[in-house]
């Protein structure tokens, strides 16, 4: 029969398969939702912009699928973690596949004036707003 080692893996690849095919939670269906919580992210907003952090080591930036559709901003990519044949893992906590992250953004970004950056392990998604939506100041004549 399998050996504990063996029964522990094989379990957690039925899991992944089941993640893959049915998302890991039943609400992760949904437009907006995200099917996974890697990578882990920081959103923070100012007046002239919103910025978006993903903290993403060992993904490869270029491989990288970054896309703003009918205000809902999306990250796709794919992280591969590199393993010793032969290895027995008793945990693996590490994100290894690939992965998806939406978010649904404030109605006044400019989609046409989006840049990213990807550095030491950070993938910073800057999204400025449009100028219709600043405050502009009157003067009075």
């Amino acid at each position: 029969m399998f050996g504990t080692t063996a029964l522990f893996d094989e379990l957690q690849r039925i899991q992944q398969e089941m993640d893959a095919v049915f998302g890991a939670t039943p609400w992760a269906n949904g437009i907006r939702s995200s099917t996974s919580s890697f990578p882990p992210v920081n959103v923070g907003t100012a007046a002239e912009e919103v910025d978006v952090y993903f903290f993403a080591p060992g993904v490869d930036p270029t491989s990288l699928d970054i896309s703003i559709q009918n205000n809902v901003l999306s990250v796709a990519g794919e992280r591969h973690i590199i393993r010793e044949e032969g290895a027995s893992y008793y945990r693996k906590e590490r994100f290894d596949g690939e992965f998806r992250r939406t978010f649904s953004l404030p109605e006044d970004i400019d989609p046409e004036r989006v840049d990213a950056t990807y550095k030491d392990g950070v993938l910073h998604v800057r999204l400025q707003r449009k100028e219709s939506s600043k405050p502009r100041q009157i003067q009075v004549s």
